[in-house]
């Protein structure tokens, strides 16, 4: 009896191999912003059919990074300036709040996780400049183990799933490079000892100070990027 070419297992286990590669493609800016994507460029670039690469696609569609257009196709997201400070705004209240439920939640161990993700970072500073401060995906993301230890069902659902690669995307490719790296690890470990020390109130205060100084750095060199390619951005005076 011969082989069938794929199970639907395998379908699945093939459709998640390629949106890592691409939504990895899409952080790094190697598929930039605004460009054009298509399911035969794909599938030849990846080598692979088209039922998982569609299925693929969907979940870029559906994690926001990627966007159809009617008589266009898709296209990598592309912000506005007023779409990026929008999402900031809710980074802001969402990710606070994360903090203060992680300073009453957070077990031990996971305190140790944050402890041990902050040194893995730390390690990465000699490298060269624009990979400064890429935190790996998921477990190996300080932000994402913060949502995780709020212990709150629903916020981690809206910050680990629904906006966390949007979210990554710009805050890998604006937040990355220059001094803010730098401030960002002793904002960092700021935040990781109120959560150990219990105190809600502080935890939730050093992270909104933390996603507003992102917000800041972010605009501002998005903002440098819009007016490089022609176009319009605002940015929001500092706070």
């Amino acid at each position: 009896m011969s082989e069938v070419p794929h199970s639907g297992s395998a379908v699945r286990t093939l459709a998640e191999r390629v949106f890592q590669q691409l939504q990895e493609a899409i952080v790094r800016g190697e598929l930039p912003p605004g460009s054009k994507i298509t399911e035969p460029g794909l599938a030849q670039t990846y080598g692979i059919s088209r039922g998982p690469l569609r299925e693929a696609m969907r979940r870029l569609e559906a994690y926001r990074l990627i966007e159809r257009e009617p008589h266009v196709g898709a296209r990598v997201v592309k912000l506005s300036m007023r779409e990026l400070l929008e999402l900031f705004d809710v980074r802001e209240s969402l990710e606070s709040m994360a903090a203060r439920l992680a300073a009453r939640n957070m077990t031990a161990q996971e305190i140790k996780n944050l402890r041990d993700v902050l040194a893995a970072h730390e390690r990465q500073e000699g490298m060269p400049p624009g990979e400064a401060y890429f935190q790996r995906e998921g477990d190996l993301d300080f932000h994402y183990l913060i949502a995780r230890g709020s212990h709150n069902r629903m916020l981690i659902t809206i910050l680990c799933d629904d906006l966390y690669y949007l979210v990554r995307l710009y805050r890998t490719q604006f937040s990355a490079k220059g001094a803010r790296p730098q401030r960002a690890y002793l904002e960092h470990h700021r935040i990781v000892d109120a959560i150990e020390a219990g105190d809600e109130e502080l935890a939730e205060m050093l992270m909104r100070r933390h996603v507003v100084a992102s917000r800041q750095n972010v605009s501002e060199r998005y903002a440098m990027a819009l007016d490089e390619s022609g176009e319009q951005g605002i940015v929001m005076p500092k706070e």
